[in-house]
This record gives structure tokens, C-alpha cells and sequence, in this order.
């Protein structure tokens, strides 16, 4: 079963996506910040990850800087409510795979990890 890790400072978002997203049939891990993110992403590795831009700690954006490289073992799907282009342009810039808007779609959610999952399944 694929992981999938949902990153959300807001209680109420968080829990709302995982409902969505376990409906999918996926593993859940959660993170209510980005420090939190990356210390779950060194430890279970998930094979995908929903990703708030608007956190306290450690916004979005630098969650992506310090993934590095592994932005591309764990494909990101970013979820704001910012519509501006240079917040899109710069999120798939830091190797974002996906943006969607806030809050999410059930079958447009479920439609992207699972389409990103499948994508990092033929790499592997």
C-alpha cells in the first residue's frame, strides 16, 4: 500500500485530506509543520506527499529547498489558496509536481497521487 504523507498546520484541513485521501485506499502519515515533514520524510520515506504552503515554522517553500534532491524520490503536490502565478511558478521551480487548490477536490486529489504514484512506480 503507497504512503502518503499530508502536511497541514490547520487541524481541520489535515483531517479533512486524510479522509480523502484514505478513502483512496492509501496509508496516511501526518505532519502539522515542516520541520515535522522533513523528519518523517527522513525516517518512512513516503511515496507521496500533500503539501501546505502557509505554516508558522517552516513555510512550504523551504520545505521544498531542504528536500533537495529527494523532491524527486517523493513527488510533492502542493495545496494552497494562493492563485497567483509566481507562487505556482516558483513551487514547481523548487520541484513541486503538482499545485491544487485549497481546499481539494476529492477525485482531483485522488486522481493526482494516484497518477504521481504511478509515475514514481515506472522510475523505480
Amino acid at each position: 500500500m503507497a504512503i502518503v504523507l499530508i502536511v497541514d498546520d490547520s487541524l481541520l484541513l489535515r483531517m479533512n485530506i486524510t479522509n480523502i485521501v484514505k478513502s483512496g485506499g492509501y496509508e496516511i502519515l501526518e505532519a502539522s509543520s515542516g520541520t515535522g515533514a522533513l523528519q518523517i520524510i527522513t525516517e518512512k520515506k513516503p511515496d507521496c506527499m500533500c503539501l501546505d504552503l502557509l505554516m508558522p515554522d517552516m513555510d512550504g517553500f523551504n520545505v521544498l529547498e531542504a528536500m533537495g534532491e529527494r523532491v524527486k524520490e517523493i513527488p510533492v503536490i502542493v495545496l494552497t489558496a494562493d492563485i497567483q502565478t509566481s507562487t505556482r511558478d516558483k513551487c514547481l521551480e523548487l520541484g513541486a509536481a503538482m499545485i491544487l487548490n485549497k481546499p481539494p477536490k476529492k477525485d482531483t486529489l485522488l486522481a493526482a497521487i494516484k497518477e504521481l504514484i504511478s509515475q514514481k512506480e515506472k522510475q523505480d
